[in-house]
């Protein structure tokens, strides 16, 4: 799963930019700022890190609905994680 790491602890805020987040090219490990929160590819994540972090009482998972993008949100930062499919080149 591809991980894409968005820098803020307010929901609210993530909530206002997650489309664009979700719409923004970012190639590894690159890091973009928008609106004011800095977000960051954060390269390939094996499920069992996924998996781990959902077990911690201290982590909120949220889950898209109709897709398989899970949200972890810890401490001061929120984790998209996106299938491979959902960010295929199309050809």
């Amino acid at each position: 799963m591809k991980c894409i790491a968005v820098y803020t602890n307010s929901f609210e805020l993530f909530s206002d930019i997650y489309e664009q987040v979700i719409n923004t090219p970012l190639a590894d490990n690159e890091e973009k700022v928008i609106e004011g929160v800095t977000v960051s590819e954060s390269g390939e994540v094996p499920q069992n890190y996924i998996d781990k972090m959902k077990t911690k009482s201290e982590v909120v998972v949220m889950k898209v609905k109709d897709s398989d993008i899970t949200i972890l949100q810890h401490r001061d930062v929120f984790e998209i994680f996106l299938p491979e499919k959902e960010n295929a080149v199309m050809s």
